[in-house]
């Protein structure tokens, strides 16, 4: 096995009224695959029931019974796995954004400057683009609100910000060189939330494709992304599922298609309830021929488990790095007549050989999801021999490789954490969010210049000649962080290369930001050296 590491980005901006989804390791069926209606509760004389009206009428207390049947839905869910999941009726909406692939909002990216919100992009056409807001402008006032400077959260900004199309929203920017307010007026919109994070050429054949999820949206996004680099003489591909952590099924299993010859066995679900159900692939992939490799780590679930089950298993192409999280159980989706839902599971999937890649739950919650510690602790993450499966059963591909049941999918080409330049000076400024905050500030301070680059490569020709490091020790010092010679030697260039991939993502967006974090990222390194061999 080949041995290697990568250091992960772990700070975004954030998009207004991006929620979390509730239950995280999601493998749904929307609805459009199932045709049950929503449900009504309707009274039953049972355990559950007698209970409930015993307590309403004869504890100590006043009770709402509503309240209690709230609390105790998410509990009973929980002891059946750890994936059917109760999203309360005020949460449904934003449970469902990024399953759907839109939101209703401004069209914005910001973070917060020294307590002020700044605009890091506007959406193309979107509605502040439309009506003139700019990357640089900073938030002051939404509606009358005061909002610089008083530690307001931005969970708080994005509920201000957001809301139903077609609603106003009035904000008042402070702009560079512009001595009064600027106010403005912006209708919202639905607002697209992009799974695919960037679509690129990392040499002249190889192209690179990262999806951050799977939505509704995605299978159509991924079309237009490998068109574009067909179009650019793409001959192979990295279709990175790296901290992928699922979603939809459905653009799993047609994402799947384009890379097999027609008549494959793609995935198939089955259930106490549920008969069989198999996803075969059609005739007309898009990606048949060219060399294909999968990237996945520890945080790629559910849907991205399809999908590399699915090549891995028709040996159609390399998967790399590390073992994937391990949920193959799938969510079905049912509505409540009060506007509130639950996400039960259904079926299993199994991969092509047949093989089920749920790890085990039987233990309980907290022990399936501190799961992932386990591994770190006992080497996994730096050792592929570490590697073990709770449940191990083996299975053969067509081609004679055998692949791993009972605990996620084992990469073909085992890559370990990447823990070089990993000082105790980096860890304080990278943690504490400084090496962020510095790009940003830097980005604010030169905008006018960097704004003149309308390329990764000139942007980060520019960078390379300017004293960023020198900067940042200076920044780090005056927020506490005294800079150690040796630890500056160590880790001075990983810091020096995070720094220009921020500032360019804060003036190209991925598109800036990805080719040049590439230069620390030795999974994507590895793979495309693997490609090249081959």
């Amino acid at each position: 096995m080949k041995y290697n590491n990568s250091p992960r980005n772990s700070i975004l901006p954030l998009i207004i009224a991006v929620s979390v989804i509730a239950g995280v390791l999601i493998g749904i069926k929307m609805p459009g695959q199932t045709s049950h209606p929503p449900l009504s509760i309707k009274p039953r004389t049972d355990k559950m029931s007698r209970i409930l009206n015993y307590i309403e009428a004869n504890y100590v207390d006043s009770v709402d019974r509503d309240e209690v049947v709230e609390s105790v839905i998410p509990v009973m869910l929980h002891e059946l796995d750890p994936h059917s999941v109760y999203i309360p009726a005020q949460e449904l909406t934003a449970a469902n954004e990024q399953l759907q692939g839109n939101f209703e909002g401004i069209g914005i990216s910001f973070n917060m400057l020294t307590d002020t919100v700044l605009i890091i992009s506007t959406i193309p056409g979107g509605p502040s683009e439309k009506v003139g807001v700019m990357a640089g402008d900073k938030i002051i006032y939404v509606e009358d609100s005061l909002i610089a400077g008083q530690g307001i959260s931005d969970e708080e900004i994005m509920g201000m910000l957001k809301g139903p199309r077609g609603t106003e929203v009035n904000i008042k920017v402070l702009r560079k060189g512009v001595e009064e307010l600027i106010p403005f007026t912006i209708i919202r919109d639905k607002i697209p939330i992009y799974s695919i994070d960037v679509a690129y050429m990392v040499n002249e054949n190889i192209g690179f494709i990262k999806i951050n999820r799977f939505s509704m949206t995605t299978y159509d996004e991924f079309i237009e992304a490998i068109n574009e680099l067909k179009a650019k003489g793409m001959e192979k591909l990295i279709l990175d599922l790296r901290g992928n952590v699922g979603g939809v099924m459905d653009p799993s299993i047609k994402i799947s298609d384009e890379f097999l010859p027609g008549g494959k066995l793609i995935v198939y679900t089955e259930g106490r309830a549920r008969e069989r159900e198999e996803y075969l692939s059609t005739e007309n992939g898009a990606f048949l021929d060219g060399e294909l490799v999968i990237l996945i780590d520890e945080w790629s679930a559910s849907a991205s488990e399809i999908v590399a089950g699915a090549i891995q298993d028709n040996d159609r192409g390399t998967i790399i790095g590390r073992r994937s999280f391990g949920k193959g159980l799938v969510q079905e989706p049912i509505m409540f007549n009060d506007g509130s839902a639950m996400r039960l599971t259904v079926a299993r999937y199994y991969t092509p050989t047949g093989r089920s890649i749920q790890k085990p739950y039987e233990d309980g919650y907290e022990d399936y999801v501190i799961e992932l510690n386990e591994r770190f602790i006992r080497g996994e993450h730096q050792n592929a021999d570490s590697i073990h499966f709770d449940n191990i059963q083996k299975f053969e591909t067509p081609g004679g490789n055998i692949v791993y049941g009972g605990g996620g999918i084992m990469p073909d080409v085992f890559v370990p954490v990447d823990t070089s330049g990993m000082t105790m000076y980096f860890a304080r400024v990278r943690n504490s969010g400084l090496i962020y905050r510095y790009a940003l500030s830097y980005t604010e301070s030169n905008r006018q210049k960097l704004q003149e680059f309308q390329t990764v490569e000139a942007i980060n020709r520019y960078l390379l000649k300017q004293p960023i490091l020198v900067g940042f020790v200076q920044f780090a010092r005056d927020n506490g962080v005294s800079p150690n010679r040796e630890y500056l030697k160590e880790s001075g260039d990983i810091i020096n290369i995070q720094l220009r991939a921020y500032i360019a993502r804060n003036i190209l967006d991925n598109k800036g930001f990805y080719p040049i974090w590439q230069e620390l990222d030795t999974t994507l390194k590895e793979a495309i050296e693997y490609l090249e061999r081959n």
